[in-house]
């Protein structure tokens, strides 16, 4: 890999915010270090939207993505980048309710008690009806 985690976050979120945009829903990425969300998407006639972008490069077993409970977002983006060699990328955008819903936990007394998360080789089965969800449809 030729770029830092860092790195690979901001180009996931500015991707997300590039395609939001081109699908007719305007979006930017908010500054490093925001609260909550990375994007901020303004559908036409609508309120603003905020998104939090997560990525990961897939690999299947033990290897996770997810979000923090205390996160305050309006829908979950996730991008999912093909092993090294390989140039596809998928990204799933998924509203918070669903994700609340779908998601793994631990107990309540864990030290991860506020993290909800998903097995990165599961996201697709979970999610298949919100893969390029660039208009941001609610679906179920």
């Amino acid at each position: 890999m030729s770029y830092t985690s860092k790195q690979m976050g901001d180009a996931c979120e500015m991707l997300v915010a590039a395609e939001l945009t081109l699908a007719g829903i305007p979006a930017l990425k908010v500054p490093d270090n925001w609260p909550g969300y990375d994007v901020i998407a303004q559908p036409v006639g609508k309120e603003s939207l905020r998104i939090s972008v997560k990525s990961r490069t897939f690999k299947r077993g033990a290897a996770y993505i997810g979000f923090q409970t205390k996160d305050v977002f309006d829908w979950l983006a996730l991008v999912i980048l093909s092993p090294e060699g390989e140039k596809q990328r998928r990204i799933f955008i998924i509203p918070r309710k669903l994700a609340d819903a779908k998601a793994r936990h631990d107990s309540e007394t864990a030290k991860t008690a506020g993290e909800r998360y998903w097995r990165i080789d599961e996201v697709e089965r979970i999610f298949a009806r919100y893969e390029n969800n660039f208009a941001l449809a609610p679906l179920e």
